[in-house]
């Protein structure tokens, strides 16, 4: 993941509370673009055992933080 260390070298050359500030509105865009990628992998027919791996957490975790959002609940290919 170099372009991950090219974006840590970026906020570590600014100033602690400029690089702060980028931080949340990185993370802030990163669970968006999560929450995106969650449904899309739903309407793929992904299970929430298979999304959470990819997300490195339990299935439980995952289902419990994305099953309420846009409908991804009980999405299943048949």
């Amino acid at each position: 993941m170099t372009w991950v260390n090219t974006l840590v070298d970026t906020i570590r050359a600014e100033d602690p509370l400029t690089a702060l500030a980028d931080i949340a509105a990185l993370r802030t865009d990163l669970e968006r673009e999560t929450v995106v990628q969650v449904r899309r992998a739903r309407h793929q027919g992904c299970s929430w055992e298979v999304i959470a791996a990819a997300l490195g957490v339990s299935r439980q975790a995952v289902h419990k933080k994305y099953a309420g959002r846009g409908g991804l609940l009980g999405r299943r290919r048949t």
